[in-house]
């Protein structure tokens, strides 16, 4: 199960005021993968496409395409305002692995951080 944090929903209301958009809610989806795992896109959406999953957190509606609901299981959706960057993080769940193999260019070297 995915979870949301006070602070994301608050800065998701925020978001969505500021655009003209209450009511609406985020979906989130993968966007890509990589060695390093999953890459996750964000869209403001009025209403959840047929399939998504939706969470509701303090008045704030999250939609997240069913694959990747599956994929984000265990994370928490969360906002940070830190050191001049702003953005949604996924917390908790597990770390993608790299996998290991022979030869050059195996792996995932520098491109996990």
């Amino acid at each position: 199960m995915v979870t949301v944090s006070d602070i994301a929903a608050e800065k998701t209301k925020e978001i969505l005021t500021a655009e003209g958009k209450s009511g609406w809610g985020l979906r989130f989806y993968t966007a890509g993968s990589s060695c390093c795992g999953p890459s996750y896109g964000i869209d403001i959406v009025e209403n959840a496409p047929d399939g998504d999953d939706v969470i509701e957190k303090n008045g704030v509606q999250f939609f997240i395409e069913k694959a990747t609901s599956e994929k984000m299981n265990g994370m928490e959706i969360h906002f940070v305002d830190e050191d001049g960057k702003q953005g949604f993080v996924l917390t908790g769940g597990e770390a993608p692995s790299c996998g290991s193999g022979s030869g050059s260019g195996s792996g995932c070297g520098s491109s996990c951080g």
